[in-house]
């Protein structure tokens, strides 16, 4: 299927591994031109390397509100404009509500959060101009129940809240905003290809009682999802938040 993404100008942040890696090489099949972009610059070379030289790389540390600034700055300067954003850059700390310091809540909300937040408003002033465009939060299944850590989970939802507000706010300049909520997704630098060597039967376990598809899910089944999204295939999906998850929430919507 053509999605008719060739030529689009797309810039995916916490591109150089896992779902930001699946999702930039999706769009690069797509023919768009990608820029990625994560804190660490040899991860960053070394994903452009992997796919084949055919991605930008902006260094930029989205916690920070002068590196967003720059970051929107640098890929606007090189592409002229901004058609599609993906918030990817994300992670959990902490454990219990009770036992973990309001230092890491903050940490949290400013990484899961506050960075989507930040870059959606610098992209949109952009896509306002040519009255199109796309943003794709990526969320979590646990952004939308209960389950994993706490400050994770608090800042996952409230991006899906953020999502739907700008989404409602900003269609009526052709921009769409959704988010994708991934379930368990397993890849090689990711939590659970840890826990899978760490305790190989336990995890098993999880799988065949959290997971009714009975595997985990892989990166690129979640980058299908967004390309699509980015898609004028999918003009009338606006607000949404997307499971990805082999049935794995609990939800009935």
């Amino acid at each position: 299927m053509d999605l008719h993404l060739h030529g689009k100008n797309v810039l995916i942040t916490g591109g150089s591994k896992g779902i930001g890696k699946a999702i930039a090489e999706a769009f690069v099949a797509e023919g768009a031109n990608v820029a990625i972009s994560a804190r660490g610059l040899d991860a960053l070379e070394k994903t452009k390397e992997e796919l084949g030289g055919r991605v930008a790389i902006l260094q930029a540390d989205v916690t920070t509100q002068v590196e967003r600034e720059n970051l929107i700055h640098s890929f606007v300067e090189k592409y002229g404009t901004i058609d599609v954003l993906i918030n990817n850059a994300g992670g959990s700390n902490g454990g219990s509500a009770a036992e973990t310091d309001m230092e890491l809540f903050y940490e949290a909300m400013e990484l899961n959060y506050f960075s989507a937040v930040h870059l959606s408003k610098l992209a949109v002033e952009h896509m306002k101009k040519q009255q199109t465009g796309s943003i794709i939060n990526i969320t979590s299944v646990f952004g939308r129940e209960s389950g994993g850590k706490v400050t994770y989970n608090n800042a996952k939802s409230a991006l899906i809240s953020f999502t739907k507000s700008l989404a409602d706010e900003v269609i009526s300049n052709g921009i769409r905003v959704n988010s994708i909520a991934p379930g368990s997704i397993l890849h090689e630098t990711g939590n659970w290809k840890k826990r899978l060597e760490a305790d190989p039967e336990g995890i098993k376990d999880f799988v065949k009682r959290e997971i009714p598809a009975g595997r985990f899910g892989t990166p690129e089944e979640v980058a299908n999802v967004a390309v699509f999204l980015a898609s004028e295939k999918a003009s009338w999906i606006v607000g949404a938040s997307i499971n990805v998850d082999g049935g794995q929430s609990r939800m009935n919507f």
